[in-house]
């Protein structure tokens, strides 16, 4: 690095999520999810961002992990079947080793003792270098000044559409305060659940107030609530070219300015000085999700939909756009590593063009934020987390860009701008289609009669002594209600993914909240059920149901619970 002065920033920001499955079924779905996210993902992106510490590469970026995520990452159920889980893909890659070894099947053989060794390497990561704690991983990378950890609704609740401000206020305050019992501080930056925002209008208050009133200091929405118009789609993303044909980044007169004159290179505090909003960039964001153009889709790269029938590994390539899955050839690693690693090269010229090419346009220092699931990396893209590593370590060197952090970011170059942001989210046509549609609609009258009821429950609550035996009914159906409210189970029914099981889940939670809610109406609590329910759903074990108090249109913390009259 020279003296100069860098053009831009840039941060990846990289979203973090698996819906409560302990306990909630194994295979195919339940806590599958988790086994495979940690194995395909977090673990893989863990011993990544440490190695580049230890090679002293000095990278930012900005990792959030949902509330319920981190509870199941710390679950020692959860930490022990992961362990199990790790165990056995070591083992069915062995067994393909031996396989293939018999058969006389040279490559198949080759990429099977890659993969005895990858699992193997895991587990030791695993077992020795984290000691089994993968929060405990996480929380050094933020303490040591790598890594900003956001924070996001409790279950990942779709807030717009909650009808009471109770429950928004809940999921948000419980998100702050199982950050802070994960990673001893206050978190500042919040992602959205869905990048769904609901703004201030028509008495009601906008989503940047419950954020504000707890301390936080910048969210994340999608490109085209920050820019105005469609969502980008499509045309956009063919607009962009091949990747590998030279054309990957946008004109950088195109991309810069949205409608309304907005622009996804610089935050905006929204409605009020309080709290700010970051947009997705949209060439960086069109480089990696584009169907048609994005670095996954290489031919060299692994094919994610084609599984070995005996052990369920992955031999074989994307090999073609239109090729069907038995018409796949064998996968490569070695040469599927090569080209992730020329396309981190890409991407870090495409970052820095990006910034060079807004500062010309514009003359002020922006920030390029490229944001993900983090699933994407390991799991969907098996080769992502190596393009990751080689990304950070590239751009750490630039001399045009500055890894930065989204919280950092905002504390170093506040905004300039206070603007009112439309309802959107990042689902089809930019609305809240996915989550309410004519297959979902039933789930909605439910969620919000029992936002309504634990209102009531609590209020009623108020009078009685804060420690009882009625008390720990009242905290398992604030988790339950938690539970329900998740948005991945109107998801889940949309997509048709999960269908029946996000349906069962549903209507489980359901069931448990209204089997307590009686119970404490009536003054006879079954401790018993309450203790088998608890044993299943223990999920946030510091919650208050007290954050389920009446506060409609109002979202800061001073309101208390009304006491009732003695």
């Amino acid at each position: 690095m020279t003296d100069a002065q860098p053009l831009g920033s840039f941060t990846f920001v990289l979203h973090s999520h698996i819906p409560y499955a302990r306990m909630a079924g194994r295979w195919p779905h339940g806590e599958e999810w988790v086994y495979e996210a940690a194995a395909d993902t977090y673990l893989p992106l863990l011993a990544a961002l440490h190695d580049l510490a230890a090679e002293g590469v000095n990278y930012r970026l900005t990792i959030s992990l949902t509330p319920v995520l981190a509870e199941q990452l710390a679950d020692r159920y959860i930490l022990n079947e992961f362990g199990h889980y790790l165990r056995d893909l070591r083992d069915r890659a062995a067994a393909d080793v031996d396989r293939f070894q018999r058969s006389g099947e040279t490559h198949a053989e080759s990429v099977a003792r890659f993969y005895a060794q990858h699992f193997e390497a895991l587990l030791d990561c695993f077992d020795n270098r984290f000691g089994g704690d993968l929060i405990g991983a996480f929380r050094w990378l933020q303490d040591e000044g790598y890594v900003e950890l956001a924070t996001s609704a409790a279950t990942h609740g779709y807030l717009p559409l909650f009808e009471r401000d109770s429950s928004i206020y809940a999921q948000v305050r419980q998100g702050v305060r199982t950050y802070r019992k994960h990673f001893g501080r206050a978190p500042e930056s919040f992602w959205l659940p869905e990048c769904a925002y609901r703004p201030a209008k028509e008495g009601r208050i906008g989503l940047e107030a419950f954020l504000a009133a707890q301390g936080l200091r910048v969210f994340f929405v999608e490109s085209h609530t920050i820019l105005g118009g469609q969502p980008t789609g499509k045309a956009a993303g063919d607009a962009l070219g091949p990747y590998g044909k030279g054309a990957a980044q946008a004109d950088p007169a195109e991309a810069f300015e949205g409608l309304p004159g907005r622009t996804t290179f610089q935050p905006y505090f929204v409605h009020e000085p309080r709290v700010a909003a970051i947009g997705r960039n949209v060439a960086t964001g069109l480089q990696v999700w584009s169907a048609e153009h994005g670095y996954p889709g290489d031919f060299a790269y692994r094919e994610f939909h084609s599984k070995d029938s005996q052990t369920g590994m992955r031999y074989w390539r994307v090999t073609g756009a239109d090729v069907e899955l038995g018409e796949k050839k064998r996968y490569d690693p070695w040469t599927a590593f090569d080209r992730a690693a020329e396309h981190a090269r890409h991407f870090a010229m495409l970052v820095e063009e990006q910034a060079r090419g807004y500062r010309a346009a514009s003359g002020r220092h922006g920030i390029v934020s490229a944001a993900y699931d983090t699933e994407l990396f390991g799991h969907w893209w098996f080769e992502g987390v190596a393009w990751l590593k080689d990304a950070l370590r590239l751009l750490a060197h630039s001399e045009t860009v500055a890894l930065t952090s989204a919280g950092e970011y905002v504390r170093e170059h506040r905004p300039e701008e206070i603007v009112e942001l439309p309802e959107s989210s990042w689902g089809e046509h930019g609305t809240h289609h996915v989550w309410l549609n004519d297959e979902t609609a039933w789930m909605w009258p439910l969620i919000n009669e029992r936002q309504r009821r634990i209102e009531e429950i609590v209020a009623a609550a108020a009078a009685q002594p804060e420690e009882g035996p009625a008390r720990r009914a009242l905290e398992q159906l604030a988790r339950e209600l938690f539970l329900l409210e998740s948005s991945d189970w109107p998801f889940l029914v949309t997509t048709g993914q999960a269908r029946a099981y996000a349906e069962q889940r549903f209507h489980e939670h359901r069931a448990r909240f209204d089997a307590l809610a009686e119970q404490l109406e009536r003054g006879a609590v079954n401790f018993r059920y309450v203790d088998d329910v608890a044993l299943i759903d223990q999920v946030f074990d510091n919650v208050d149901p007290a954050d389920f108090a009446e506060r409609q249109g109002w979202a800061e913390t001073a309101i208390r619970v009304p006491r009732a009259r003695r």
